[in-house]
């Protein structure tokens, strides 16, 4: 049985598969020419840069599974592969820790102008220098700031846990409107006599005006921060995506860090990849990575792992 990785898998995921007898190839094939050729394949595994459409759907009438390395499905005609009888599995658990990390390396980077500094360093001379200390000198502390979650699953809750353990308070807005109290049980080193913290939801309107940093973690891409939500928000509040392009707005977002509405941001992702949108490309106060959000070693090894054990189970 033939599986193709298009867009790759660890090393440990692709021994799993081949152990089983499976023979595995990673050789990425163009989406231009993936209709074409996916009928030499029973098992399609993909990332988020291959598009798993209907059409490649129709044409591949030996797939046997589908199966998405990460948490997300929006790259995935799930209507067509429903109707074609073709599961699709994928990997909700292994990427959540390495995303809420990028939240806060967003979160850190912009609270004491790293991204700044970064930029500007290497073209300084001595006086240069000097300015940018004082800028750089009016960085904050995360502790004692309020924290906005805007989608409490898996990867939200990895953010509250870290958010509390750097003593900030956790505003949480679940965007299925679902109704809870989450008993979150922190690290052993954070721990004193047990010490646990109970989070309870927020309605929207709450957590967009009380919290000093915003991020966002809502399936799929369609929008949840938009001009309304923006202008809802604290004066001089951060605003972080790592979740997908186009979960936030981003015309709305450049127009509110150039009035200062925002005073910065941290971006992973875009509405279009490699992004157009130069505005937010060329501010000063925006944080800027290119789509890493899963892609640490560890986390890409545990996806791997965990993908490849799903689709051996499900196969045999």
């Amino acid at each position: 049985m033939r599986i193709l990785a298009n867009d790759g898998i660890d090393a440990a995921g692709k021994a799993i598969l081949e152990n089983a007898g499976f023979e595995v190839d990673t050789q990425s094939i163009p989406q231009s020419e993936l209709c074409d050729k996916i009928i030499n394949y029973e098992v399609l595994i993909v990332r988020s840069a291959t598009k798993v459409t209907s059409e490649v759907i129709q044409a591949g009438i030996n797939l046997k599974v589908i199966a998405r390395a990460g948490v997300g499905l929006d790259n995935i005609d799930l209507k067509a592969a429903g109707v074609a009888g073709i599961p699709v599995l994928n990997t909700p658990n292994a990427s959540s820790r390495s995303v809420a990390e990028l939240v806060f390396a967003h979160a850190f980077s912009v609270s004491r102008f790293l991204h700044l500094s970064n930029r500007r360093m290497p073209e300084f001379g001595k006086e240069e220098f000097k300015s940018l200390k004082k800028t750089a000198s009016e960085g904050f502390e995360l502790t004692g700031k309020s924290i906005g979650i805007i989608g409490f699953g898996r990867i939200g809750q990895e953010v509250a846990k870290m958010a509390i353990g750097l003593g900030m308070k956790v505003l949480v807005y679940d965007y299925k409107g679902r109704s809870f109290d989450l008993v979150v049980k922190l690290h052993p080193e954070y721990q004193v006599k047990n010490f646990q913290i109970t989070l309870k939801g927020q309605d929207l309107d709450t957590v967009l005006g009380e919290s000093d940093i915003l991020t966002v973690h809502t399936p799929g891409s369609a929008e949840s921060i938009g001009e309304s939500e923006i202008s809802k928000m604290k004066q001089g509040a951060v605003l972080i995506n790592c979740a997908r392009g186009g979960v936030v707005n981003e015309n709305a977002l450049a127009q509110a860090l150039k009035d200062g509405k925002i005073a910065f941001s941290g971006v992973d992702v875009f509405e279009n990849e490699p992004p157009t949108n130069d505005t937010i490309l060329s501010l000063n106060n925006a944080s800027l990575s290119p789509h890493i959000g899963a892609s640490t070693a560890e986390a890409q090894m545990r996806v791997g792992i965990e993908l490849a054990e799903k689709i051996v189970q499900h196969l045999r």
